[in-house]
């Protein structure tokens, strides 16, 4: 009887253990951080951070837009906007009471009747301070931070390669035209002159409009990914351009680079630009950042850490399963935009307040994992607990669509605690005619058959 007795502890005795070894197996399993790109944001109380709206990229007679510096500042002045970076076609910006180095090229500019110029000082002091006033008379009261460094390179236009250069000593990039050798040069002269960069608008250079598969094709996420992941000062690429009209499908792209990047510990920023030409332009996409106060300094570190939300006002019908299943165009109508009022992070948790929303989804890995529908301001929580593979995902990042538009997060990655992989740079070996095609591609004479072909069609 006592051996009995004995060896039926012994049995329970093993199955306890079993049990809590699987147990503890399946824990590690699960063992993952969540990394919030917002978790240094104060959202509330006497030291909260600032939402300030602003854009990265936008454009005048410095370069190849219709109107002058002056109109194009007054206007984002007058729309609210609270930072603003001029990225002139191969002219890096300067403070707006100043004028930049500028090309012969645009000198055209003066034979078709444009204005060029510059803000007076008066005025420059006015805007930044906030005591200009506006359309109606009244002094805004909140100045407007003069972003300089910026420049979209290269100067001539006719090339799809565009890379915003940031934070550029005043001296560097003006004239540049490396762009018909691709985006990787324009990221390098970036790298090698101490600025920040990010890719524009590429679904332009792979002309989503006639394939909107090739966001997923596998060639053009390696040639993105692999610029990204050689260089640490370019953070990622535009996921939102002006009114989407060639670049709608920019968000699928972005969730295969944050798929091909991640394991090698680079996550991959979405930034969201007007690339203004016009004044009607200006309330189309933007970003929100997150800052304690607004300035330079404060841009250029959200612009790193991603602390902010990327916006748009206008979207086409999307055929991908992320939508929107029917587009919408807002722009110039004064609708409050969806947006973001705090995030928190805690264990495999995320929980957002919203504000002038009627959907939020969830997206992991290209796909969507959550979607609800909301009215106006609330809360919504996300627990990976609850989603069967949650631990495989590499990162997740919420959207809101309300009347106003659309507003992104940045990925919350999901860090299991192992060992980023190492990159090597491949070296690919093409034909002759796969080289001749990669430089033909960005060379004037393909784009301006490119372009003649689509205003044809």
């Amino acid at each position: 009887m006592k051996n009995r007795t004995k060896l039926l502890s012994i049995l329970l005795t093993a199955i306890i253990l079993m049990q809590a070894g699987f147990t503890a197996f399946a824990a590690s399993e699960n063992s993952y951080t969540i990394v919030s790109p917002y978790d240094k944001v104060v959202w509330e109380g006497d030291n909260a951070w600032g939402a300030y709206k602003g854009t990265l990229h936008t454009h005048t007679t410095y370069s190849d837009a219709d109107l002058d510096l002056p109109t194009m500042i007054k206007g984002y002045y007058n729309r609210g906007f609270d930072f603003v970076a001029n990225a002139d076609h191969g002219v890096t910006g300067v403070e707006w009471n100043k004028e930049p180095a500028r090309p012969l090229l645009y000198m055209y500019q003066y034979l078709i009747g444009n204005k060029v110029g510059h803000l007076t000082d008066e005025e420059y002091e006015g805007i930044i301070s906030g005591t200009y006033p506006l359309e109606n008379g009244q002094p805004r009261g909140t100045g407007m931070t003069c972003v300089t460094g910026a420049n979209e390179l290269g100067y001539i236009t006719l090339t799809k390669s565009h890379v915003n250069g940031y934070f550029l000593d005043p001296s560097v990039g003006n004239a540049w035209d490396g762009g018909e050798n691709g985006f990787e040069e324009a990221v390098a002269f970036v790298d090698e002159n101490d600025g920040l960069s990010h890719i524009n608008h590429p679904g332009d250079w792979l002309q989503t409009n006639q394939n909107h598969d090739a966001v997923n094709d596998p060639a053009n996420i390696k040639y993105f990914g692999d610029i990204l992941l050689k260089y640490d000062s370019c953070l990622g690429t535009e996921v939102f351009n002006e009114r989407n009209g060639t670049t709608g499908y920019d968000r699928i792209l972005w969730d295969n680079l944050l798929m091909y990047c991640l394991p090698y510990g680079k996550n991959v920023i979405g930034f969201s630009n007007t690339d203004a030409h016009w004044l009607e332009t200006i309330d189309t996409s933007f970003m929100v950042f997150m800052m304690k106060e607004n300035t330079m300094a404060q841009v250029k570190e959200t612009m790193q850490s991603g602390a902010f939300f990327s916006v748009t006002r206008i979207l086409r019908d999307n055929e991908f399963e992320i939508g929107p299943e029917e587009g919408f165009d807002v722009t110039n109508q004064d609708i409050p935009y969806p947006m973001f009022s705090n995030v928190i992070t805690d264990g495999h948790t995320v929980s957002v307040d919203y504000s002038d929303a009627k959907q939020i989804q969830w997206i992991a890995d290209g796909k969507v994992i959550a979607k609800q529908a909301v009215s106006g301001n609330g809360t919504y929580t996300i627990d990976l607990d609850t989603i069967d593979g949650a631990e495989d995902y590499t990162y997740i990042r919420a959207e809101l669509l309300g009347d106003g538009g659309m507003c992104l997060t940045q990925a919350f990655v999901i860090d299991d605690g192992s060992a980023p992989l190492t990159w090597e740079e491949e070296v690919v070996e093409m034909t002759f005619f796969e080289k001749f095609m990669a430089w033909f591609k960005d060379t004037r004479i393909y784009v301006l058959f490119q372009e003649i072909k689509r205003a044809i069609g």
